[in-house]
């Protein structure tokens, strides 16, 4: 999958905001995960009750915005296993938590993930945590999520 600069820019862009306001924020406990949902980018917001706010819709990749509640999460689907493996390794280092099942993706705050997951099944896999990075006289106000990344 060849990374546009537009696919790029709205991929740190969406992840780097849920990044912000994933900090701090505290885990519940794991209920029984169902077995992985599979379908379409409509389908999967059915089945978690969103109306999903479609951001990119590409032949690659479909990615919308949900709400849960006063939370916002990206539910996002790809036409192939490699395409969510490269998005995924990429999206990793802005931080965040990710629900992953076959061709598809949620990333959002670490509670909403698992209640996700308890509809979605699907696996929590965790992005690289920068807070450690801000250390050494930065002026730290969480600005450490917001990432840089060339090429």
């Amino acid at each position: 999958m060849t990374w546009t600069r537009p696919m790029r820019a709205a991929l740190a862009g969406a992840v780097a905001a849920l990044a912000l306001t994933a900090c701090g924020a505290g885990g519940s406990g794991a209920a029984a995960v169902p077995e992985t949902a599979t379908g379409s980018l409509e389908h999967l917001a059915a089945e978690v009750k969103c109306e999903p706010d479609l951001q990119t819709d590409a032949d690659t990749i479909r990615q919308a915005i949900c709400e849960k509640g006063d939370e916002k999460y990206i539910l996002a689907t790809f036409s192939t296993d490699r395409g969510q493996r490269e998005w995924l390794d990429q999206a990793k280092d802005y931080g965040g938590f990710y629900l992953v099942g076959r061709k598809w993706v949620a990333v959002g705050e670490e509670r909403t993930v698992e209640e996700l997951r308890g509809t979605l099944g699907g696996d929590m896999e965790t992005g690289t945590d920068h807070s450690g990075h801000a250390a050494g006289g930065g002026e730290g106000d969480g600005a450490a999520h917001s990432g840089h990344h060339d090429g």
